[in-house]
């Protein structure tokens, strides 16, 4: 029913015979190959959506579908007697993705090493053991979630916020409820606004359409996103105050030192781009070096003070030294490879001749604001790393305001719902029963309140920078 209803979109004046050849490329929307590849990719993705459901990780459609995908490209350009123009396109979308991929590598590496350095559990225990009412911690794990995600992925630091949640609200369901809610949005929020926040932020970066210290515009935005519905439910909060823990943990050797050298890394990706005119990626690279060199030095002095070190009774077994390839290792391979297959997907689809047909209807027909609101629309029920990925492969000729309004709006459109990103799906299994589809969607109105302050207020700050064109934009 859906593809019925979009086929005048999707095939305008399309053979169903074969293809129409446009310079050296090849208008496949109403070719077998288009409608194979466009059904093929629907069922994958429908089969990622359903992934609570199957059990089946979402990478594994995604590459399958990528494949097969590629191939019937392939099979009708070699007809056309032009199977390079096939490799070119194909080698192109490699590329994003490896940028991508290497530079999520090292943000993925540097978390699982502060994670084994317990930052972040000796920060839940300092939660934890505060001492804070209900109402003070529901504000606190937002702002703290608001201003680590930038940093660290908004799926880590819902993660972290909930643990702080759980841990001090087990009798209060309400509570667990609405601070679970306020992470998400915050988390979202937070990411919005910063290169590193957000995969689709990283990729309108890398990209170089929208500058590094730009995205900081979203700022206020993002705090409004934010803001909005935390007000209104903080007035829900219950009154009172848990009863304090006297769990503390502290963090291992080297854990501030690694803290430094992840903010060095940063500033070696931004400067690496600013001012070298190189891939960001190419200086994430460079801080795992710092971090592989200062891994040496930890796991060097941990067997130097093995023999000096003593050990509590309770202790079953020494600490095992820091291992840098263990935290590559736990990086989330699953993510990394989905994110492979959807690049080549929605690759394939632009290279068939859909995606110019979408944004024929969505920013020629429609208008840049309205397309850019219903691409955060639909950010709440499809992941927003394709949506973004095929808006960047429309390149619509939009001004700078407009780049930053569909970040913006790609990045926090995902609040919602609770399925429209990974932390609020990752929620719903830590705090099973508490939070779930139907409490966060109690609340979407005032969501959705707070998603539309946000865009009036970068209308409102922002004005100037919608006559100004992005960075490789005409």
């Amino acid at each position: 029913m859906l593809l019925a209803m979009c086929a005048p979109w999707l095939f305008p004046e399309a053979s169903w015979a074969g293809g129409v050849v446009t310079d050296d490329k090849i208008d496949l929307t109403g070719h077998w190959v288009g409608i194979a590849s466009l059904l093929l990719f629907v069922g994958a993705y429908a089969l990622v959506m359903a992934e609570e459901v199957t059990h089946l990780r979402k990478s594994k459609p995604v590459i399958l579908a990528a494949g097969v995908i590629w191939i019937f490209i392939a099979v009708a350009y070699k007809e056309a007697g032009s199977p390079a123009v096939a490799e070119v396109a194909i080698r192109h979308n490699i590329l994003e993705f490896a940028e991508l991929c290497l530079f999520l590598l090292v943000a993925m590496t540097y978390i699982n090493a502060l994670e084994e350095r317990r930052v972040f559990e000796a920060l839940r225990s300092w939660l934890v053991r505060s001492g804070f009412s209900y109402t003070r911690l529901f504000w606190l794990t937002g702002v703290l979630a608001f201003f680590i995600s930038p940093v660290a992925d908004n799926l880590t630091t819902a993660l972290l916020m909930c643990a702080v949640v759980l841990a001090v609200g087990r009798s209060e369901p309400v509570f667990v409820s609405l601070s679970c809610i306020s992470t998400v949005v915050a988390a979202n929020a937070g990411g919005a606004f910063s290169p590193f926040g957000d995969i689709t932020t990283l990729m309108v970066w890398q990209k170089g359409i929208v500058e590094f210290w730009t995205f900081f515009l979203l700022f206020i935005p993002s705090v409004v996103n934010w803001l909005v519905p935390a007000a209104i439910m903080s007035f829900y909060v219950p009154k009172g105050k848990p009863a304090a823990s006297r769990e503390v943990i502290t963090m291992k050797p080297g854990a501030k030192r690694m803290i430094l050298l992840f903010l060095l890394t940063i500033v070696t990706a931004v400067s690496f781009h600013n001012f070298l005119h190189l891939p960001p990626m190419a200086g994430m690279m460079t801080g795992l070096g710092y971090l592989m060199v200062f891994g040496y030095h930890l796991k060097k002095s941990s067997h130097k003070n093995a023999h000096a070190s003593t050990r509590s009774e309770d202790d079953a077994c020494p600490e095992d030294p820091f291992d840098i390839f263990r935290s590559i290792s736990r990086a989330e391979w699953d993510t990394l490879m989905f994110f492979y297959g959807v690049i080549l997907c929605v690759g394939g689809l632009g290279v068939i001749g859909y995606l110019g047909n979408v944004s024929q209807i969505l920013y020629e027909g429609w208008g840049h604001t309205p397309a850019n609101v219903m691409v955060g629309l639909l950010s709440a029920v499809v992941d927003n790393i394709p949506v973004m990925f095929a808006v960047l492969s429309m390149e619509p000729g939009m001004s700078l305001g407009q780049w930053l309004l569909v970040t913006l709006t790609a990045g926090v459109g995902g609040s919602l719902l609770s399925i429209g990103s990974a932390a609020g799906v990752a929620l719903m299994g830590q705090a099973r029963g508490v939070y779930t589809f139907g409490s966060h969607l109690k609340w979407t109105p005032v969501i959705a309140l707070g998603y539309a302050a946000s865009i009036w207020v970068h209308f409102l700050i922002n004005s100037e920078t919608f006559g100004v064109f992005g960075a490789r934009m005409p």
